[in-house]
């Protein structure tokens, strides 16, 4: 039947749909990113298209990187990840299909709406009215569905990423209306706290929560070893729950905010150091004795990474929230390297880990190719060491050349070298996507005797 088609009720369907959907919405959304990079340092590379301008695809790049990739590869995660822990079944994968192809129309209107410069202005929170409801009717009804499923759970207690996901489905969608002028439109200084109350908090209690709680998931299974400390696991959860919400501030240090506001954002931000530390040493401590299975255990090596960079993104970002050196590297593109090192290393490669881990059991095929797993990862690796290097780099020169007063006409002409880098390494990254897109397609259409030869460590974790 054709409703049996579009809103297969088969197990796992939704799961597969949702990840499916978020790797094609990656290509675009990450090639924008490449072509406004290449556009940094050729500025006559496109004439008279406005739609290709830098701040049309920045829109787009910033939007369907956020709301297509990672948010509906997030949500395809939880939809295999938390039937296995509660050993139930999705309570409704005619309901998971559902909100898949109304996300998939919002995705829609907001290639063609931000593609187009029609944007209400808030910084990851541009699109319009029509879309905003979309989307928080789409996050109302995926966490009814994961609610639901926990709540016929056939288990007693809930393991840890099931405390983040929820707590992630409650806070999101609270969150998001919150940080949109659909539903929430302040005069002046006050938009911009609301704004980025929402823009650190997108990060904070959906990215990070989400992202930790797969790691939690993850590395337990690729390792056969238990998780280090349950009650780790749980300070960590609610230091986030506790700390995170009021950082948003830090973003605007140099505005004329009340100083109360601003002292709760820079000490909140730095005591998040205590949730990021206990995660960190679970994580650690669970991968003990096993660090040389991630050089053959490909989806173990992409977690494994996320970890480092998700240290590094955590102990960049309360440093980088204290007066003084906030107000040094504000406005330069240090601050665009640290976006991309949360966005980018850190919950783009656990995503990509939980991509490779969940497909052969969501489809019963081994990977088409062990050999494009690896090369998808060097060059995602290799791509995003390069662009963070050179953005960090570029960043130093331009704090250091408002400090000292050089002219900014001279200043520069000293980063256009790693703007020329920046440009390499998204070549290198949108590559390595396509590489994972090949091998999707590959592996879920060829024939099962040749999808055999596949290598056998994958069916085990």
């Amino acid at each position: 039947m054709f409703i049996d088609k579009v809103l297969s009720n088969k197990e796992g369907s939704a799961s597969r749909n949702f990840l499916l959907s978020a790797l094609w919405w990656s290509l675009f959304a990450i090639g924008a990113g490449m072509l406004a990079g290449l556009e940094f340092s050729m500025p006559d590379l496109v004439h008279n298209i406005p739609q290709l301008s830098m701040p049309h695809l920045r829109m787009w790049h910033v939007n369907g990187v956020a709301i297509g990739w990672l948010s509906m590869g997030y949500v395809g995660t939880m939809f295999y990840m938390v039937p296995a822990l509660t050993k139930s079944k999705l309570w409704s994968e005619r309901l998971g299909n559902f909100t898949m192809w109304a996300w998939n129309a919002l995705m829609v209107g907001a290639f063609c709406t931000l593609i187009n410069g029609n944007t209400e202005g808030r910084e990851y929170a541009e699109l319009g009215a029509v879309l905003d409801v979309m989307a928080v009717v789409a996050l109302i009804l995926i966490a009814l569905n994961i609610y639901m499923t926990v709540v016929h759970r056939q288990t007693k207690k809930l393991y840890v990423s099931l405390w983040y996901f929820l707590g992630s489905l409650f806070w999101f969608p609270l969150v998001y209306i919150i940080g949109q002028r659909t539903f929430v439109a302040l005069p002046g200084l006050n938009d911009a706290i609301i704004g980025w109350f929402y823009g650190h908090n997108i990060l904070g209690m959906w990215f990070t929560t989400v992202g930790v709680g797969m790691m939690y998931y993850l590395l337990p299974r690729l390792t056969n070893n238990p998780l280090y400390s349950h009650g780790l696991s749980m300070l960590g959860f609610w230091g986030i729950a506790l700390f995170y919400a009021p950082t948003g501030t830090h973003h605007i240090l140099q505005s004329p905010v009340p100083e109360w506001l601003k002292a709760i954002a820079v000490i909140s931000s730095i005591f998040l150091l205590v949730p990021v530390l206990t995660v960190l040493t679970n994580f650690f401590m669970t991968m003990k004795g096993k660090w040389g299975l991630a050089v053959t255990n490909m989806p173990l090596r992409f977690v494994v990474t996320s970890c480092f960079f998700y240290l590094l993104t955590c102990v960049q970002g309360p440093f980088q929230a204290t007066r003084w050196i906030n107000w040094y590297l504000h406005f330069t593109q240090w601050v665009v390297g640290h976006a991309h090192l949360a966005l980018l290393g850190t919950f783009s490669f656990i995503l990509t880990g939980a991509f490779y881990y969940g497909i052969p059991r969501l489809t019963g095929r081994q990977w088409y190719s062990q050999g494009l797993i690896r090369a998808h990862y060097w060059l995602k690796f290799l791509g995003f060491l390069l662009m963070m290097t050179s953005l960090t780099i570029a960043g130093l020169i331009q704090a250091a050349g408002w400090n000292f007063g050089v002219p900014v006409d001279q200043w520069s002409l000293q980063i256009r070298p790693y703007w020329a880098l920046r440009a390499i390494s998204g070549v290198m990254i949108v590559l390595g996507q396509i590489l994972l897109a090949y091998n999707t397609f590959k592996t879920l259409y060829t024939p099962a005797i040749l999808e055999m030869k596949a290598a056998p460590q994958e069916v085990k974790a």
